[in-house]
């Protein structure tokens, strides 16, 4: 009887700990959505921030300004991430878990070499590090 609980017991854990291995693991085809967007982003970002033409030429922009500036990347980023289906929601709640399987990140760069140079090319130390880790 103990032999048997004893089998059952480790018959769960071993399935268990193989069922959540497997479901840690992150699709290629979700990290090529994720890897695109933030190459997306990062290069809209940067030509939108670019000498702070965005919001007059270095000018501390006032609070309507920001408010407007907030909700133009807002629409921006909106319609990239679409483009890859994901919602800002998505992205932010995901891109975390994503990107800190950089093997799956470095895997899916090194099979596409266009975007491995232009992912390559983002200033991501320098881009802030919020709640999706590396840039934006």
């Amino acid at each position: 009887m103990t032999r048997n609980l004893t089998r059952i017991v480790l018959g769960m854990s071993l399935g268990v700990f193989l069922f959540s291995g497997t479901s840690l693991a992150t699709e290629p085809a979700e990290v090529g959505n994720y890897v695109k967007s933030r190459i997306e982003i990062s290069e809209m970002m940067m030509g939108y921030l670019k000498g702070g033409e965005g919001y007059g030429k270095g000018q501390r922009p006032s609070p309507e300004v920001l408010h407007d500036m907030e909700a133009d990347i807002t629409t921006k980023i909106s319609a990239i991430l679409a483009t890859h289906d994901l919602t800002i929601k998505e992205y932010t709640a995901h891109s975390q878990e994503v990107f800190a399987d950089d093997a799956a990140v470095k895997n899916y760069l090194n099979e596409h070499p266009d975007l491995k140079e232009r992912y390559e090319a983002l200033p991501l130390d320098r881009m802030g590090h919020g709640r999706t880790g590396r840039g934006y």
